[in-house]
């Protein structure tokens, strides 16, 4: 397993979130619509990818929510890589590049129907708080904090 860091504009990154649109899409059916424009990723720049024998495997980023807080989006493992622990890895490395950057707070929205999100998140040491800015009063959705 290799771990990059880069932004937005890597091809792999990209190419990992279309997948993951394709999913959320699926999911979600048309509640997608809500979610989307919310996930816009042109000016991410803290994106991670995780390769498994040179091959993007899965990605994650955060971007800036407060002060002193980032919020992780964009978490997608491919079906191909899935229960290896590459979500829990991804989770890790955005929690310690937010630390590098001074970060003391992670955010982030999942949705109810994720069971594998869900798990990876708490187990990662994530609290359930109400549901934030956006998500406020969205059924669906289930927000989480962690102190850095």
């Amino acid at each position: 397993m290799k771990i990059q860091r880069t932004d937005s504009s890597g091809k792999d990154f990209r190419d990992l979130v279309k997948l993951l649109d394709a999913d959320l899409a699926l999911r979600n059916g048309e509640d997608q619509a809500f979610y989307n424009q919310f996930n816009n990723i042109d000016v991410i720049k803290n994106c991670i990818v995780v390769y498994i024998d040179e091959i993007p495997a899965a990605c994650g980023s955060f971007k800036k929510f407060e002060n002193d807080t980032v919020e992780i989006k964009r978490m997608y493992t491919h079906p191909d890589f899935r229960k290896r622990g590459l979500a829990t890895a991804i989770v890790k490395e955005l929690e310690e590049w937010a630390k590098e950057l001074n970060y003391k707070k992670a955010v982030l929205e999942t949705s109810l129907e994720q069971n594998e999100a869900l798990s990876v998140y708490e187990k990662s040491g994530y609290q359930r708080i109400p549901n934030y800015g956006q998500y406020t009063g969205i059924e669906k959705s289930v927000c989480y904090e962690k102190t850095l």
